[in-house]
């Protein structure tokens, strides 16, 4: 994203908050998906100040290459069923295509990959770039086989659907950057353990415009992050899946500010319909 698209988005993001004129709504700090973060090359580092994953640590975790005209890109997802794959709305759009790379603890060495092309990708459509909303997409897949390095990862139950897990510790994985000033491609998938804040604490850096309840946030301590290439990977705990990687603050992945992520609870029946998988 070049810097008079940002300016757009602030303007806008300010415009639609001063025309609510509600307390609380317009956000201190400007929330920006990974993917947008200045990244060269496009496949860029991995979670800041992370912990390196063992093989079959994360067997949920896929590698995603999307591929359109204008460029490529690189995001995290995860497996929730044989033929599905779980990512954020701001990877595939717009995209033509995207390679998935299963079992990949290194990156470059993964156990199987596939290419699908957008008409199996089904994207939220009330997606909203601006002010990052129903930021969740669904790959429709191949079947893969399930082994130690590749599996699924399950949702939360629909009775857990208004549990805020506030205070509980959480994992997220991915192959984003290790640093804002990093600049060399990761070789080794990452983890870090993350505290789930509340939304109101969330509320006071991006703003209620942002913080709705179909978002759930961490804290961001001693520089430990979600950051670039991380987008659409997953947050669990407890081996569920309670969020995608959504967005963070503008200026940069260590700078203490909370990580946002799509609530997967809030979107349980949405994921149902489209994929007939339920819990």
């Amino acid at each position: 994203m070049d810097i008079h698209s940002i300016i757009m988005k602030v303007l806008v993001v300010f415009a639609l908050a001063l025309a609510s004129a509600s307390a609380g709504l317009l956000p201190q700090v400007l929330p920006v998906h990974p993917r947008d973060l200045p990244a060269v090359p496009s496949i860029e580092g991995r979670i800041t100040n992370g912990q390196t994953a063992s093989e079959g640590q994360f067997p949920y975790q896929v590698g995603l290459s999307f591929g359109s005209s204008s460029g490529s890109w690189w995001c995290g997802g995860s497996i929730i069923d044989n033929s599905w794959v779980l990512t954020a709305a701001h990877c595939t759009s717009g995209a033509s295509d995207v390679t998935i790379y299963y079992g990949a603890t290194v990156r470059t060495s993964a156990k199987l990959s596939q290419t699908v092309s957008n008409s199996d990708f089904v994207q939220h459509a009330s997606y909203n770039s601006i002010i990052l909303r129903n930021d969740i997409s669904l790959i429709k897949t191949p079947a893969v086989s399930f082994t130690a390095a590749i599996n699924k990862i399950n949702l939360p139950a629909i009775s857990s659907s208004y549990s805020t897990y506030e205070g509980q510790t959480a994992v997220a994985s991915g192959y984003g950057k290790t640093s804002d000033a990093s600049n060399s491609v990761a070789s080794h998938l990452q983890y870090a353990d993350l505290t789930v804040i509340s939304n109101k604490a969330c509320e006071n850096t991006f703003g209620t415009l942002i913080v709705t309840p179909r978002v759930i946030c961490v804290g961001t301590y001693n520089g430990v992050s979600t950051c670039n290439g991380d987008s659409g990977g997953p947050l669990a705990a407890d081996g569920v899946q309670i969020g995608v990687v959504s967005f963070g603050s503008s200026a940069g992945c260590e700078i203490g500010s909370p990580a946002g992520f799509t609530r997967t609870t809030y979107f349980l029946d949405w994921i149902a319909e489209k994929t007939g998988i339920s819990y």
